[in-house]
């Protein structure tokens, strides 16, 4: 609740993609309220301010996006916060030859819901837009 009430209080947020090796701290913070707790004292992660919204972002993590909020849409007892992305931030170990994210140094979290647990992306198993290909 502390984080939903600094998105509406600031119409901003910050998107932090942490990758694997921050799986046990990613965790923290969601078990853990800022209001009460200092997570990034506990954990060791360093807050930064974002340049163009007023939400902090995390320093280690390899991929940010800044956002100003839009929209809130009510849904049952979940608020859907509707946003604008209006910074992407990228550590530059994780960015192919091309200057794009790569998945793969990205190593992000994926949460599965229904058990309860946490997953990293796997291996490459198809180009897009050409895989299909032989089917048309």
């Amino acid at each position: 609740m502390y984080s939903y009430g600094n998105i509406l209080a600031n119409k901003a947020y910050a998107i932090n993609i942490p990758s694997e090796k921050y799986v046990k701290e990613s965790d923290y913070f969601g078990l853990a309220s800022g209001k009460t707790k200092d997570k990034f004292s506990a954990t060791g992660l360093t807050p930064i301010n974002s340049d163009l919204v007023k939400a902090p972002y995390i320093k280690e993590f390899p991929f940010i996006l800044e956002c100003t909020l839009l929209h809130t849409f009510e849904i049952g007892l979940h608020t859907q916060f509707i946003g604008e992305i209006v910074d992407v931030k990228v550590d530059e170990s994780v960015m192919d030859a091309n200057g794009n994210p790569d998945i793969e140094k990205v190593k992000p979290i994926i949460f599965s819901l229904s058990s309860k647990t946490y997953h990293g992306v796997g291996k490459k198993i198809g180009d897009a837009w050409s895989i299909g290909r032989d089917i048309m």
